[in-house]
């Protein structure tokens, strides 16, 4: 199979934002569990920090992740005419 080198760009892009957005997902994850009892040394609204990042905090950036992904390849298909049609 030929790829065009528009389609190859485009997977670039593709794999660079998804690789952006796997390592936030990481680091959200994992650095707090790593670090909570320094992070509970911090209060956050009456809780400790390690406590609400992996209560609440994590949860609401995984929301975002996902509504920014979608929102990023929904610009880069419609760039490169890969889009749905509604």
């Amino acid at each position: 199979m030929h790829r065009s080198e528009k389609h190859r760009e485009y997977w670039r892009k593709n794999l660079r934002i998804t690789t952006i957005l796997l390592l936030v997902w990481f680091l959200v994850t994992f650095v707090p569990i790593y670090w909570a009892k320094e992070f509970n040394a911090v209060s956050f609204f009456g809780w400790p920090l390690g406590f609400y990042m992996g209560a609440q905090g994590s949860l609401i950036v995984y929301v975002v992740v996902i509504w920014l992904y979608a929102r990023i390849m929904d610009g880069l298909d419609r760039k490169y005419g890969v889009h749905e049609e509604e």
